[in-house]
């Protein structure tokens, strides 16, 4: 008799809208504090400084306007799992778009101000099942939104990795919601049961072809924290680094993955 087939993770949309806003605001709060010099600093994506990062950030939200000002699909032929690999890795693209951002925008908070009103307008003023036209197909509003938790968590990784002593903080909430995503979405990359992979305290998936278990310890295990979890699913981070550095625990002969790493593109 075929296995039962696991039913998708459900995530509430107000607490979803709320873990957004609370990390946009955190980022909003630690760009105020930025000077000049800060604002120049190099990042490690590339040639972006900390200010085109930070123009960057405000497209997480603004993609939901974007994405409402076209005509909404007939029927919902994606799925929130399909998302993290179906983003278009059009670096140019976003570069550009970045710096453009950077130029037009010199008083960053006021134009983050204005992104955060228009993506809370828009939320008061649209259903959550509301279909997007989005890369992974189209969309639940309200699933879509989910995706801007892996957005800022990332861009919040990224600029306290650039700015010294910044440490903006994480969201309870965002970071649990990026997790659960970014880990539902190895599951579904590698189908399996013969590994477990433990991000405490937001997420458990099991992965990977092989022998199931069906009590006791499983026959591979990987264990980390949420962060080192979101650097290595977003190649901020190297399996192999992370393993060399004790930031995750790998035991069983299924539990390398890093032949599966990054998750998004």
């Amino acid at each position: 008799m075929p296995a039962a087939k696991k039913r998708a993770r459900a995530y509430d949309p107000a607490r979803t809208r709320t873990a957004v806003l609370a990390q946009f605001g955190n980022v909003r709060a630690a760009v105020r504090t930025l000077t000049p010099e800060q604002l120049a600093l190099p990042t490690r994506l590339g040639e972006w400084s900390v200010r085109e990062l930070v123009a960057h950030v405000g497209t997480a939200l603004t993609a939901v306007d974007r994405l409402l000002g076209e005509p909404e699909p007939a029927r919902q032929d994606g799925r929130l799992l399909d998302w993290p690999f179906a983003i278009a890795a059009d670096a140019d693209g976003i570069a550009a778009t970045a710096r453009r951002l950077a130029a037009e925008h010199p008083d960053l908070d006021a134009h983050l101000a204005d992104v955060e009103r228009c993506f809370t307008e828009r939320l008061d003023t649209h259903p959550a099942t509301r279909l997007l036209p989005t890369g992974a197909g189209a969309l639940p509003l309200a699933d879509y939104v989910v995706t801007r938790t892996v957005e800022l968590v990332v861009h919040t990784d990224d600029l306290n990795a650039a700015v010294p002593g910044l440490d903006i903080p994480y969201d309870r909430q965002a970071l649990a919601a990026a997790t659960r995503l970014l880990a539902d979405a190895l599951a579904v990359k590698a189908p399996g049961g013969s590994t477990e992979v433990r991000i405490p305290p937001y997420a458990v998936v099991q992965c990977v072809e092989g022998p199931r278990h069906t009590r006791g310890t499983p026959p591979s295990v990987v264990e980390t924290d949420p962060l080192t979890w979101v650097r290595l699913a977003t190649g901020r981070l190297a399996w192999k680094d992370a393993v060399d550095d004790a930031k995750v625990s790998a035991s069983g002969e299924r539990a390398d993955l890093g032949g599966l790493l990054p998750l998004l593109s």
